[in-house]
């Protein structure tokens, strides 16, 4: 007996890490939180002195990491480097509920998602925008990356709180969907705002209205959507989540580790590039957020009908 509690007490005060850490994206290689989990976690590993393994396992909108870090071990060694993209597939196919099944570490970064049109469309800015939709119910087409996209949901937030009806077109992925809007075969889309900055270039698309509640840098010319729909935000983020369990003291030092990590030049250098802005935050702060999150765009889903594909 006294045997086994010696090893328990020499356990529990084992140090961590000590071996490698697996951080699971739930998304390919060379994408924007491929590139940040990299540079978070070559931080992580000057910091610690272990190698930060960078797992791609994309697929079901999240799902297929979502279950891999949900069935690890809760002992700090199997993160998830999750987005808001993931929180909507999983509460869209209810089959995880961030705040409750995992064990939140903190924001990293977040970005912002705009409304942009094609140029052909008559709007320069959002008012426009509502008024031209108001005086043509069902004649506007939006491009989504998908049903239950954060896009779609972006677009069927803001036609609910402005009593304005569009039409969505669901695409395959952002390719298809830029093509044709830059075509103007649709002529709206919500989409995170780097991922639109190289059309904007072209002169065929224009942006109308930012998701966040103040003027971004990454667009600081471009005004809000809340100016003119007050309260109206989305905003992208990426966020590390562990398994349901793991210690709170080894959750603290991650997210120490993490927020010292985005102090660092380079790491914010990095976001610019990517067109996301550190967004550090407390254990307890990124668990409020992933439950406000979650009943919002649960709600979104319920009132625009959107359901799961069978």
């Amino acid at each position: 007996m006294v045997a086994f509690a010696f090893a328990h007490a020499h356990a529990a005060e084992a140090p961590y890490p000590a071996k490698p850490i697996r951080i699971i994206i739930a998304v390919p290689h060379g994408s924007g939180p491929d590139i940040l989990a990299r540079q978070i976690g070559s931080k992580l590993t000057e910091k610690w002195g272990q190698q930060i393994v960078i797992d791609s396992r994309p697929g079901a909108t999240g799902l297929v990491g979502a279950e891999i870090v949900a069935k690890a071990a809760p002992d700090g060694y199997t993160l998830w480097f999750a987005t808001l993209t993931q929180l909507i597939g999983t509460t869209l196919y209810q089959k995880y509920v961030l705040a409750q099944d995992f064990a939140p570490v903190g924001m990293v970064a977040s970005t912002a998602f705009a409304i942009a049109a094609h140029s052909a469309l008559p709007v320069s800015n959002i008012p426009e925008l509502i008024a031209y939709a108001k005086a043509r119910p069902g004649k506007l087409l939006f491009a989504s990356t998908g049903q239950g996209s954060t896009g779609h949901l972006c677009m069927e937030s803001f036609q609910s709180i402005t009593a304005i009806e569009m039409v969505h077109v669901p695409y395959k992925g952002a390719t298809p969907a830029n093509a044709d809007l830059m075509a103007g075969q649709v002529q709206i889309t919500c989409q995170a705002v780097p991922s639109l900055l190289n059309f904007v270039k072209t002169g065929r698309i224009r942006l109308l209205g930012v998701t966040t509640l103040k003027p971004t840098v990454i667009a600081p010319d471009v005004p809000t959507i809340a100016e003119t729909v007050p309260g109206f935000e989305l905003l992208g983020w990426y966020g590390l989540l562990a398994p349901k369990g793991t210690p709170r003291d080894i959750v603290m030092r991650i997210n120490n580790a993490v927020m010292q990590a985005l102090k660092t030049a380079d790491v914010q250098e990095k976001l610019i590039t990517l067109g996301a802005e550190a967004a550090g935050s407390t254990p307890e702060e990124f668990a409020r957020s992933l439950q406000q999150q979650t009943q919002r765009w649960s709600k979104v889903l319920v009132d625009a009908g959107i359901n799961a594909a069978p």
